[in-house]
């Protein structure tokens, strides 16, 4: 009875509860949007968003970001070092040495910087000047023992260049000794490096150099005395690439080195030119005022006559002409010659036909690398189209037997085919037992471009089957016989719907046997014989046996230029991204 009075009490109470509690429901979500649009009101007005830890959010996410590309790039590291060092390092160098012409103007300083005055166009040899000149370079040079380098040099440009160099390195030194012996003969006291170092170099250095041995450690540094270098400029200049030579080249002990025949002649100059001697207080001012007195009447070096006793090529003036075009430090000479044309006084010419080689063997290496790739393409698509249509186990045997090459070496297949494309080679021999030729009309197989094409393309062939077996292997068989049953033949099948499948994989096999092709030059120089030789066989050479390797840098340039631009062309014929390997 109770129980049922308070039942309409409890049923009211839940009611207005209920009711209260959904009326202030949107009450607090209101209230909730308002405080958080507030928030952002009031940071937006008062400045950025804020992380955790209370630095700007912005700068927290573009910390961790950098972070993670650090990460990434200390993993890619080691990957990327690899890669500069081994790949993009000797491409840098190859093509700075194609360009690179220092050895010219750092062995004769003082002759082409004479050089530059000097009208090349006209009919004059440089005047004496010059040759004086050359006689203190050479003599340096030939201490240095760069004269020969500088001869070589300028043989690739003028043949005869470098046993001129060869010569006169030998013989200039006699040209100094005139002096010398005059000097010597007049006083005792220019026998001695000591009693020339009493006046060239500085008291602190002479006292440096007093008891000093190899045992004391580094020697001291040259230094010359103060105001020598006014009184005796060219001497000094002399005096202080001697100094340098024997202390840093040949690590001998200056104090006591005899001087060098050139400091001389450098003396005589100075001596008898004008000179501030009158005003010099220094060590040995009595010997040279001596000597500056009796200098006058010393016999002199024609410098012109005295390199034409040593070879009449110095008053050549095509040598003249040579140095003075290859005296700038950088010079585009070497892609001239390798694209048979030369510099000379007068501009950019084409060399003499008879020495027109590099157009014909870029020529023959594009053309030949063509024909192997399309030999290759011809023989390898009915190869890897059995294997990726039979059964996996006779498929994976067939497979070992293209593979089975790579595990023999280049040098003993090349040679087998030597063997066997000989006129009394097996091919021959087997030709004439089938009465396919005559004994006496045997084929010419090899020593040209035809033993080169046979033999390129068997060791590069599975290069082309290997990518066009894993395209091969993706295209359903389902695709032929739907074409089939739909009324196509064979041929109509395989044309229409397998071939344009399987043109990813030509592509790819295609471009890697003919960027290989290009660059053999074993296979070449083996069966290829004078007509079957490539660029990549003139390029060894020279880097290996000419040792110009300027020229064979510019060759392999130019090679690179052009695999890069044919490379661009197929990407925009065909597409790069068609190229697949399965």
């Amino acid at each position: 009875m109770a129980l049922s009075a308070l039942y309409p009490f409890f049923t009211s109470l839940s009611e207005q509860t209920c009711g209260d509690t959904m009326t202030d429901a949107p009450t607090s979500q209101t209230a909730a949007s308002s405080a958080a649009e507030a928030r952002i009101s009031d940071a937006a007005h008062t400045g950025p968003m804020l992380a955790a830890d209370g630095t700007p959010l912005k700068k927290s996410l573009n910390r961790a970001l950098r972070l993670q590309k650090m990460r990434a790039l200390a993993l890619i590291a080691p990957l990327l070092i690899f890669v500069l060092v081994t790949f993009i390092a000797p491409i840098a160098d190859m093509l700075f040495r194609s360009v690179e012409n220092e050895i010219v103007s750092e062995t004769l300083p003082k002759t082409t910087s004479m050089l530059a005055e000097w009208d090349a166009q006209g009919t004059d040899i440089p005047d004496e000047a010059v040759f004086e000149a050359l006689y203190d370079d050479m003599f340096f040079a030939q201490e240095a023992k760069l004269h020969t380098r500088l001869g070589s040099r300028l043989n690739y440009e003028l043949t005869g260049v470098s046993s001129l160099f060869r010569k006169s390195g030998r013989r200039v030194e006699d040209m100094g000794e005139v002096f010398q012996d005059q000097f010597e003969d007049l006083d005792d006291f220019w026998k001695t490096g000591e009693n020339w170092n009493s006046f060239m170099a500085s008291d602190d250095w002479l006292a440096q150099m007093d008891g000093w041995k190899k045992a004391d450690g580094a020697q001291p540094r040259f230094e010359m005395r103060d105001g020598i270098a006014q009184t005796l400029p060219a001497t000094a200049a002399a005096y202080a690439r001697f100094a340098d030579f024997i202390q840093y080249e040949d690590g001998d002990n200056l104090y006591k080195e005899d001087p060098w025949a050139i400091m001389y002649s450098a003396l005589h100059k100075d001596l008898t030119g004008e000179n501030d001697l009158a005003s010099y207080t220094g060590p040995a001012t009595e010997q040279l005022t001596a000597a500056a007195a009796e200098a006058a009447g010393f016999e002199t070096v024609n410098y012109t006559e005295a390199f034409k006793d040593i070879d009449d090529d110095w008053h050549n003036l095509e040598v003249w002409q040579t140095i003075k075009v290859y005296s700038p430090t950088l010079t585009n000479g070497y892609f001239l010659n390798a694209i048979d044309m030369q510099k000379s006084v007068d501009g950019v010419e084409m060399r003499p036909e008879n020495q027109q080689i590099y157009g014909i063997l870029f020529w023959r290496t594009m053309v030949m690398s063509i024909a192997i790739t399309a030999s290759c393409i011809i023989l390898g698509y009915p190869v890897a189209w059995i294997l990726a249509n039979l059964p996996t186990r006779q498929a994976n045997l067939l497979l070992i037997l293209v593979l089975l090459p790579f595990w023999t070496s280049l040098l003993v297949r090349t040679s087998a085919w030597k063997v066997m494309l000989q006129q009394q080679g097996v091919i021959n021999d087997t030709l004439v037992w089938l009465g396919l030729v005559a004994t006496d009309d045997r084929l010419a197989l090899i020593n040209n471009q035809t033993g080169t094409i046979i033999a390129m393309t068997h060791i590069l062939l599975p290069f082309m089957i290997l990518p066009l077996y894993s395209v091969m292997q993706t295209i359903q068989p389902s695709y032929l016989r739907a074409a089939k049953s739909l009324g196509a033949t064979n041929w109509t099948a395989f044309w229409r719907v397998y071939f344009p499948q399987s043109i990813p994989g030509i592509g790819a096999g295609s471009i890697l046997v003919f960027i290989l092709a290009i660059g053999y030059y074993i296979t070449p120089e083996i069966v290829g014989g004078t007509s079957g030789t490539f660029i990549s066989n003139r390029i060894a050479y020279h880097i290996s046996s000419s040792l110009n390797w300027g020229l064979g840098a510019a060759l392999g340039a130019i090679l690179l230029a052009a695999v890069l631009l044919l490379y661009y062309a197929y990407d925009k014929i065909v597409g790069i991204d068609n190229v697949k390997l399965g």
